[in-house]
């Protein structure tokens, strides 16, 4: 199963994803394109919450949008992890 058809059926869950770079994004799939994945991340240290970190930079975006091609790793986070 690919990157793609997994966060297709799996839209709305909490997950937490590791690019081949290191970095880690954890958050609640929102949205999936043919090339990318969509979250609303998880992490206040940085101030992006899935509010105010969208397509205009204003409201409730899009989320933080990572290339499914820099996906090393996708796993499931229980709801209440933090």
């Amino acid at each position: 199963m690919s990157h793609y058809d997994f966060c297709r059926k799996n839209v709305g869950r909490p997950v937490k994803i590791v690019t081949h770079d290191g970095l880690v994004h954890r958050g609640i799939i929102r949205r999936v394109s043919p090339s990318k994945v969509f979250i609303d991340p998880f992490d206040a240290r940085r101030g992006v919450g899935g509010y105010g970190y969208g397509f205009f930079g204003y409201g409730r975006g899009l989320g933080l949008g990572i290339a499914l091609g820099a996906i090393a790793t996708i796993a499931f986070l229980p709801f209440f992890f933090w």
